[in-house]
């Protein structure tokens, strides 16, 4: 990987439009945001789901494949992002008939991907006012086929009813979506890139979403790859809110998904604030001061976000109302969860602290790692694996509330492999020389943050269904007793 200072010296000499200021900007995002509430509001909402679906799949294998490129691990798996449209167009043509068409889910996709076409037209537009047309009508064109050709084959088979509800598939979507966003975060932290792009909301003084392809390379890509999936994000989530607000979902899974539209603007800023220190369209040195603190905070409430996502979505499906059930020992059920969240809490600010707190290891020495943070992390992760193991145990054991028992399971599954991750991350950290990160070091603590981001998740929710769990009353019918042991 070329050094970051130099990558940003050459990123910083290439020819930039002037700078949009905040003003304006602000006004683009703005106007972006009601465009994606409106457009939300009159996509059929299968399409609308299936359409960001296959976005998502397509920018996450896109996003590998710049990161390898060549026949095999490029071109492949930039043939793979395209048949993304194709695989959502089969599921459409496997619907009832008229819930959803394969070829308006292409055009969904097509008109998502107008987010990141200026960004490739910018080395490929060679002043012409031809071209651009031509891309955008080459885009909608091949997504409409791929998606219509998908349809055509899906409706060769017989209907399957096995899609949940629109609403609900757009809230697994956008949960995907912040999880894969995690990830992308988690690598500009392994590969300390976090300052590669000095200025936000512009990227080198260009628009965002106009900044050159040619121009990501080394630390500058994993940065600025991770501010164009937050867009995607923040596109994603609005979607699922107006959804929400549109469909027939408890009152309790709107105000979670408005909720989370507001937090993910928060964490939006957090995450620019982080690299300018205060509000300032500037790129000078003079005008920025990185605060590594609102680093910490921005990687806490990402999983806080990705966390009230799922809950969302569980709220959706209609999860909340299957687990209101008298069971006998609910309190247990109760107390256990919540305790285990609290753990989880603490362990990843813990967490956070030693990710961006650490001075890197040079060639002579090894990383420096605050103390507290690394004794506190470590110890706290005994205490978490051990609430987290008996609250899923416990709900696990509810064989009456079926998605309380999954869940349940499901935390004692990742606790378990979390332990075994973070063994090797500490490892992998303490025995790292030299400033260049290896893959496997990047790797394994990437996968660590992003397990225990899962992993946060899955218990929030689990407390959550454990909170509508109500105990069994002496006065209560014999046919709403529920035993919750095995």
């Amino acid at each position: 990987m070329l050094p970051i200072a130099a990558l940003q010296d050459a990123a910083a000499a290439a020819p930039a439009p002037a700078p949009l200021g905040l003003g304006a900007l602000l006004a683009l995002f703005v106007v972006g945001s009601i465009v994606v509430v409106f457009w939300s509001r009159w996509v059929r909402p299968m399409n609308l789901a299936l359409g960001y679906a296959a976005t998502v799949a397509m920018w996450a294998l896109s996003y590998v494949a710049m990161l390898q490129p060549g026949i095999v691990a490029g071109e492949a798996l930039f043939a793979g992002a395209l048949a993304c449209v194709f695989a959502a167009g089969w599921v459409a043509g496997r619907r009832a008939p008229g819930e959803a068409s394969g070829m308006s889910v292409g055009i969904v996709s097509a008109t998502i991907n107008l987010m990141v076409i200026g960004a490739f037209l910018r080395d490929e537009q060679g002043g012409s006012l031809v071209r651009p047309v031509a891309y955008v009508a080459g885009l909608y064109a091949a997504s409409a086929v791929l998606g219509s050709l998908g349809d055509r084959l899906g409706r060769r088979s017989a209907p399957s009813g096995t899609l949940p509800s629109p609403v609900t598939l757009m809230g697994i979507v956008a949960t995907a979506n912040i999880l894969v966003m995690i990830v992308l975060g988690g690598l500009v932290t392994s590969y300390e890139a976090g300052l590669a792009v000095p200025d936000w909301p512009n990227s080198f003084g260009h628009n965002m979403l106009l900044y050159p392809v040619s121009e990501m390379k080394g630390g500058i890509f994993y940065e600025h790859a991770h501010r164009l999936f937050g867009m995607l994000v923040g596109a994603t989530v609005l979607s699922f809110a107006t959804l929400a607000f549109r469909s027939a979902v408890p009152t309790a899974a709107r105000v979670l998904a408005a909720v989370l539209v507001a937090l993910v603007v928060v964490q939006g800023i957090l995450g620019g604030l982080r690299v300018t220190g205060n509000v300032t369209a500037s790129m000078s040195a003079a005008d920025l001061a990185p605060d590594t603190r609102l680093a910490v905070v921005h990687g806490m409430l990402g999983q806080c976000v990705f966390a009230i996502a799922m809950i969302a979505t569980f709220a959706c499906g209609g999860a909340l109302e299957r687990a209101r059930v008298a069971v006998s020992g609910a309190s247990s059920i109760h107390m256990l969860p919540a305790a285990a969240l609290g753990a989880l809490v603490t362990q990843l600010f813990l967490g956070a602290s030693m990710r961006h707190l650490q001075v890197p290891p040079t060639a002579e020495a090894g990383a420096k790692i605050p103390a507290w943070a690394l004794h506190g992390h470590v110890t706290m992760a005994l205490i978490a694996f051990i609430l987290v193991f008996l609250a899923g145990s416990r709900c696990a054991k509810a064989t009456d509330v079926p998605v309380l028992r999954m869940t349940g399971k499901a935390a004692m599954h990742t606790v378990s492999l979390q332990l075994l991750l973070g063994i090797g991350a500490l490892v992998a950290v303490l025995l790292r020389r030299g400033a260049d990160v290896p893959w496997w070091e990047a790797v394994s603590t990437t996968a660590h943050q992003a397990l225990g981001a899962l992993l946060l998740a899955i218990v929030a929710t689990l407390a959550v269904l454990s909170r509508q769990v109500r105990p069994v009353l002496d006065s209560a019918a014999p046919a709403a007793r529920v035993s919750a042991s095995a």
